[in-house]
């Protein structure tokens, strides 16, 4: 397929489907347009829907779908739900093999708005909802009345569900949004990314990085100012920034060839792992394994963040899931430890145990079960508050160093900050052919 067209153009309804081009890639495009009652998806939507997906997985090219839709078409009855699941099946054989990305502009409601959770990527203008049960029933069942915005506006889904990777003012806005991602992204799980030029030296140092650790080891400082000073250009793209800020995930480049890079967040609960953090983290490290993006992780954590509700919300579950991800990931994987690396936080951040392929460090990087405090406290219960001072700073010395974890080969490599960019880029590059053979398998079992 090799020009824009039109597909299934003679079918009437809410949907159409054409190729087209975004940013010069060319992709396939679904839109449903809401002023055709009012987006409600009739039994041949769903089939148009359906076809859009099989060609995108066909042609081996992504997928963009602009949605606004009030659901199912109820005059049509179920079989308007039988259209629907169609589009939801063809959506999941996507899934992996096909980047897809749907720009809702807006309302997604109940059937069309599970399609968000089968997307690799979702892009919600300022004025978009969706949700599943609406107001009236919210109403129904609790008694309490809610509006649509607040109820599924973008800014909650931005903030509280991380449905939304990004929000913006306009559709237009969406667009460049899509293009932008496009840009760091492959036609299909089959191809590399396309690699730009570079004109940003590799050998740049980057003295400024290490320069943003403060002097304190509880100080706070903002990790994406350290991938800006790393990256190409300072350029990075990142997504579900305000869901989960404990970690950051982002697309950037380093030499031109795109990565998925993986960070904890110091400014927020300390770059604590809570569940939703580490159910974004796990979800954007499937998403690059998928489409051949190497994975960048910069470590800045002093563990998982404690708590009754977290227990039994399945924190064990979750955290998992993180581990899970990188345990399975075959694309080239480097581990940068900034400053803290503990306990079960240290093992789920790509630690070498769980298969990356490099694993550097900063002369800061403390690599340990748990901070000198608390160590102390468990080791030494019955010491004095004096005694415990000396025991914490000798506990420091000892312990709190890459030094001795590259002993113990779980570090590669202590490198300056100021050759960050440089060893980067190396190790990419040195990675670049890596190839490992997948078990023969129907799947596996993530522990959702």
């Amino acid at each position: 397929m090799s020009h824009a067209l039109p597909l299934r153009a003679g079918v009437p309804g809410a949907v159409s489907i054409r190729t087209g081009e975004l940013a010069g890639r060319l992709v396939v495009i679904a839109t449903v347009d809401a002023t055709e009652r009012s987006g409600a998806l009739s039994p041949e939507d769903g089939e148009t829907l359906a076809t859009a997906a099989r060609t995108a997985l066909r042609e081996g090219l992504p997928l963009v779908t602009y949605l606004a839709s009030s659901g199912a078409d109820v005059a049509e009855g179920i079989a308007a739900l039988h259209g629907w699941g169609l589009a939801a099946r063809a959506l999941v054989r996507c899934s992996g093999a096909v980047p897809t990305i749907i720009v809702v502009t807006g309302p997604a409601v109940s059937g069309p708005a599970l399609l968000l959770g089968l997307a690799d990527i979702v892009i919600m203008t300022a004025d978009a909802y969706a949700f599943v049960s609406g107001p009236h029933m919210v109403r129904q069942f609790t008694g309490v009345p809610i509006s649509n915005m607040h109820l599924g506006g973008a800014g909650a889904h931005a903030r509280s569900s991380g449905v939304a990777a990004f929000v913006v003012e306009t559709v237009e806005d969406a667009t460049a949004v899509v293009e932008d991602v496009l840009w760091y992204l492959p036609d299909n799980a089959d191809e590399e990314a396309p690699r730009s030029p570079c004109h940003d030296p590799v050998d740049r140092p980057t003295p400024e990085a290490g320069g943003l650790l403060p002097s304190t080891a509880t100080g706070s400082y903002d990790v994406r100012q350290v991938i800006a000073a790393v990256v190409d250009d300072g350029e990075y793209l990142e997504l579900r920034a305000p869901w989960a800020a404990n970690i950051v995930t982002a697309f950037a480049r380093f030499d031109g060839r795109p990565v998925g890079i993986v960070a904890n967040q110091p400014t927020t609960i300390a770059g604590t792992l809570d569940i939703p953090s580490s159910q974004k983290g796990a979800r954007f490290v499937t998403f690059c394994d998928a489409f051949n993006l190497p994975i960048v992780t910069f470590v800045d954590t002093p563990g998982f963040y404690p708590g009754k509700d977290l227990e039994w919300r399945g924190m064990i579950r979750h955290g998992a899931q993180l581990a899970f991800a990188y345990c399975r990931a075959t694309v080239p994987r480097v581990n940068l430890t900034l400053r803290k690396s503990y306990g079960g936080a240290y093992i789920v951040m790509d630690s070498k145990r769980i298969g990356n392929d490099l694993a550097l460090a900063w002369p800061t990087a403390e690599i340990a079960v748990m901070g000198a405090k608390g160590a102390t406290e468990i080791l030494h219960r019955r010491a004095t508050a004096a005694e415990r001072v000396e025991l914490e700073r000798a506990y420091e010395d000892r312990l709190l160093n890459p030094y001795v974890a590259a002993e113990r080969g779980y570090i590669d490599a202590v490198i300056d900050p100021a050759d960050t960019r440089l060893e980067l880029v190396a190790a990419l590059e040195a990675l670049a052919t890596k190839s490992e053979r997948l078990v023969a398998r129907s799947h596996d079992n993530t522990p959702l």
